[in-house]
């Protein structure tokens, strides 16, 4: 159910061995956060997601003191505000740090944090434990997590971060490689309005004013809209329909039109 590259495979078997987060970079679309999923399926892994916002601090994937809870307990008299345990919950890393048995760690997309968020957690990621200062304990994990780090390489990461990943770099699939991913998703569909497709999407990719060019995910979308609607190949041959499943800002659809209004055809065959 999740084409796979051979060098991706190497990647992942690597990280395993030596027991390091698995960093995947790419372009957004290219399937890194559900590489993940499937991993901790083949290897039978409950699992933790951390999906990362440009608000999100290290802190609050190890644990949240929640300090308003218990202000709030202490003027209604609600709670056992004495007991500040019962304050303290556990992030996503805490969570997989203290589980009985092994899990999957997924931190999605950490280049949308600032600057210094991959080093906050170096530390935590490299001993596999921290410690809740506000009481003390120690939470250290028993058996090491499988990590996988995923980035749309929308910024570099810090240096003593990417020293301690195996990292990998998802390319672009190739036709006959998007070809396989595709049937995956679309197992019974044309071949002819396959083929069809494929010239139009790398055709389209090809474009060199666009701005965000169509993902692997959006190549998926537009098939599902456009064998529900059954168009036919010889109408997809001098027209793209369902254009906004493939192009996501007004730039780029106007960039479109611009290269037609200059007489810019489209290829009818490869």
């Amino acid at each position: 159910g999740y084409i796979v590259s051979r060098p991706l495979v190497e990647a992942v078997n690597c990280a395993i061995a030596l027991e390091r987060p698995l960093l995947v970079k790419g372009e957004p679309g290219t399937g890194k956060t559900l590489l993940a999923h499937h991993i901790a399926e083949g290897l039978g892994l409950p699992m933790e997601s951390w999906h990362i916002k440009s608000t999100s601090k290290a802190m609050e994937g190890l644990y949240v003191y929640d300090t308003l809870q218990r202000l709030n307990d202490a003027r209604f008299g609600e709670g056992n505000v004495g007991d500040i345990r019962s304050y303290i919950k556990l992030g996503p890393v805490g969570r997989v740090f203290s589980a009985p048995k092994r899990q999957l760690l997924l931190i999605d997309e950490v280049d949308k944090a600032d600057l210094e968020f991959p080093n906050d957690i170096l530390r935590e990621l490299d001993e596999m434990r921290f410690t809740v200062m506000e009481t003390g304990d120690e939470v250290v994990a028993k058996e090491r997590p499988l990590v996988i780090i995923t980035s749309n390489n929308e910024k570099e990461l810090p240096d003593a971060f990417l020293r301690r990943c195996v990292f990998h770099f998802i390319e672009f699939p190739e036709p006959d490689m998007m070809r396989k991913i595709v049937e995956v998703h679309h197992p019974n569909v044309d071949t002819t309005l396959l083929d069809q497709v494929l010239i139009k999407f790398y055709w389209l990719r090809g474009q060199p004013d666009l701005r965000k060019k169509p993902s692997t995910s959006e190549l998926i979308d537009w098939i599902a809209a456009l064998r529900r609607s059954g168009v036919s190949k010889e109408k997809l041959e001098n027209h793209i329909p369902f254009l906004g499943s493939l192009l996501k800002n007004e730039q780029d659809t106007a960039a479109l039109a611009d290269f037609a209004e200059r007489g810019g055809g489209m290829p009818a065959n490869w």
